[in-house]
């Protein structure tokens, strides 16, 4: 199963340790879920709503305030709350980064390399609504996954981007209070989640992941503000993408210095800064006193796959007048005014707002208008002008004009509690299934309009109601999904 070079390594790194490590690949791996904080405000909520729906055996994840491990029988993926965003699937190490950066609401953050989405969820259910998520992936069908997980949770604050790092850097010197970089590596920690990974493994790989990390990494440094915070993260072993890389970012930019998190020294490893101390990493010898400050997540030590993390901190203190802030204010000087079609769109939706709606959404979340094409978004106001970016997701997806009237979007769906909503109805799981594969739902009322639809006070989607019938507005391209 493991790659005979791999093997070789870890054994000589690890030496007496090596034995447990190897032994871990035959025991079964560890399947995770996070609750969304946006459908449930604590562990109990959730815990005593999904007790009502699913015998599921769930225990925390300790170092991830929303976490749980389930065992594979539970297959919370074909649940209908999972269509909901009422929870993500995530493996439990990979909790670790997003827990590390600390997010804060209202601050603006950078996800760097952030598809499927697992980290950028987590990352905005701390922020709460509040502020700025840029979400970037550099890969376009990675993208598009990543755009859908978004909307799936409900997330109205996040603009997910489809760029390169030095076109992202051009652009945002300076400007971020937090980024992550998860960033892609050779993939050590998969190997007992996916058998392929361990087929694709060659030492030259993980040379190259080493280059192309370096060169992300330097990339996010210029986009951060001074007294920032940055994480790095992967889920490989090796110390050439691990300590090395840090040792040689630390060395390249002594503005950053490692800082320790409390959580992560009660259940993580520390940093392997003498694995790193070679001809290769000169720079792992001046540093090595500082990488210890670097987390290791072990297989045979934890429940969880692996994984690599470090926060740092820029020195210094946040400049107003940054190159970053400046090119925020620019672009947004130049586009105060709104345009006729934008004008016009925005009032379909105010008509749609007053008849579906329990007050104006604005006074719950800030934003600005804006339209492509026929589809209106409200876009999180700390975003600088979207052009000349290649945008897939521009904060909330309000919905879409259609001949003088508005059609509202899945995403508002997915984004909305029930009591925002003039007209909800509750359907059970087995109703839930079919409304999720786009079947008509029977219903007692002689109220007309859009409904929306919810399960256990979770929504699932929109219907529109006439005589005692709710007619399945869910996206069409999603029912494919609920098979």
């Amino acid at each position: 199963m493991l790659p005979e070079e791999f093997y070789k390594r870890m054994k000589q790194l690890l030496g007496e340790e090596a034995e447990d490590f190897f032994h871990s690949y035959q025991e079964a791996r560890a399947y995770g879920l996070r609750y969304n904080p946006f459908k449930f405000s604590s562990r109990q909520e959730f815990e005593q709503n999904i007790s009502k729906l699913a015998d599921w055996e769930l225990v925390p994840v300790p170092w991830c305030t929303e976490g749980y491990y389930y065992k594979p029988p539970a297959q919370p993926g074909k649940h209908p709350w999972h269509e909901a965003g009422a929870y993500y699937i995530q493996e439990p190490s990979a909790m670790s980064a997003a827990e590390l950066l600390g997010a804060q609401p209202g601050e603006k953050i950078l996800d760097l390399c952030a598809a499927p989405g697992g980290k950028t969820t987590q990352i905005a259910g701390k922020m709460k609504g509040q502020g700025l998520l840029v979400s970037n992936e550099y890969y376009p069908n990675r993208a598009k996954i990543l755009s859908q997980n978004v909307e799936r949770m409900g997330i109205a604050n996040t603009v997910v981007l489809n760029e390169s790092t030095e076109h992202l850097r051009k652009g945002f010197s300076g400007f971020f209070d937090r980024i992550l970089v998860d960033a892609p590596c050779s993939g050590e920690g998969m190997f007992r989640k996916d058998p392929g990974a361990a087929e694709e493994w060659s030492a030259e790989n993980v040379e190259m992941c080493a280059g192309r990390q370096q060169e992300i990494l330097s990339h996010a440094a210029e986009m951060l503000r001074p007294g920032g915070v940055l994480v790095y993260a992967t889920c490989t072993f090796s110390p050439q993408e691990n300590e090395g890389c840090l040792a040689w970012f630390l060395a390249h930019y002594p503005e950053y210095s490692l800082q320790k998190v409390e959580i992560a020294e009660q259940y993580f490893s520390p940093g392997r800064p003498e694995w790193a101390v070679n001809g290769t990493y000169p720079e792992a010898e001046i540093q090595k006193d500082k990488l210890c400050a670097a987390y290791r997540l072990w297989p045979h030590k934890l429940r969880g796959e692996g994984h690599f993390a470090a926060k740092m901190v820029k020195k210094g203190m946040e400049n107003k007048n940054s190159e970053g802030m400046r090119y925020q204010e620019k672009n947004r000087k130049g586009r105060t005014g709104r345009n006729a079609r934008i004008e016009e769109a925005v009032q379909l939706f105010r008509d749609f707002e007053e008849r579906a709606l329990q007050g104006a959404l604005q006074e719950r979340l800030k934003g600005k208008f804006t339209l492509f094409c026929d589809q209106l978004y409200l876009i999180p106001e700390e975003m600088p002008d979207l052009k000349g970016w290649k945008v897939l997701r521009a904060g909330l997806h309000l919905g879409v004009c259609k001949k003088n009237r508005f059609e509202p979007s899945h995403a508002l769906a997915l984004y909305l509690n029930p009591e925002q909503a003039k007209q909800t109805v509750e359907i059970q799981a087995e109703e839930a299934l079919k409304y999720l594969h786009g079947e008509t739902i029977f219903y007692d009322t002689e109220q007309k309009g859009w409904v929306l639809v919810c399960m256990e006070g979770v929504p699932l989607g929109w219907g529109k109601s006439a005589n005692g019938v709710v007619k399945n507005h869910y996206p069409k391209g999603l029912r494919m999904l609920c098979g």
